[in-house]
């Protein structure tokens, strides 16, 4: 009966895993990363990043509050700036050229996968013990194939 409690649960997450295992691969779920002019020398500041930013129509950010996070990548010379609304915008880490502006569903697709979309509560009474009841039932199915091998080794052995 577990298997049938819990095949909504594991379905969500075993096809958001397969699409999370290739968000770098497919540009549609997570944008890729440009290259900025100068790596390792960062020279912008946090007002010029919000003004280059704000440029950017489509990521519809006017101020820090529109912004969920900054991804800095020094190596490669830019900062990722995340809006609340999930747009990014790949900022130049030396002249604050926007770079890039794109949609970001990894995001999303990740809060599918661990049940916080829909409800916290759905993520910790639904989603974990499906994970539960899904180990348990890797387990007992793992004892019930090896169970058959035990048995003949067991008999083999006894004169």
């Amino acid at each position: 009966w577990g298997a049938f409690v819990i095949i909504l649960p594991i379905s969500i997450v075993i096809t958001t895993g397969i699409l999370l295992q290739l968000k770098k691969e497919i540009n549609w779920l997570q944008p890729p990363t440009a290259k900025g002019g100068h790596p390792n020398a960062p020279t912008i500041s946090f007002d010029n990043i919000l003004a280059s930013v704000k440029t950017a129509d489509e990521a519809n950010i006017t101020s820090w509050d529109d912004v969920d996070r900054l991804d800095v990548r020094i190596d490669k010379g830019i900062v990722k700036v995340r809006g609340k609304n999930r747009w990014e915008v790949q900022v130049d880490t030396q002249t604050g050229d926007v770079l890039q502006v794109a949609y970001r569903r990894s995001d999303l697709i990740e809060s599918l996968h661990d049940g916080s979309w829909f409800h916290d509560k759905v993520k910790f009474w639904l989603f974990l013990p499906s994970g539960i009841i899904l180990f348990v039932l890797w387990i007992t199915g793992l004892y019930m194939f090896i169970l058959p091998y035990t048995v003949k080794w067991k008999r083999k052995k006894q004169p």
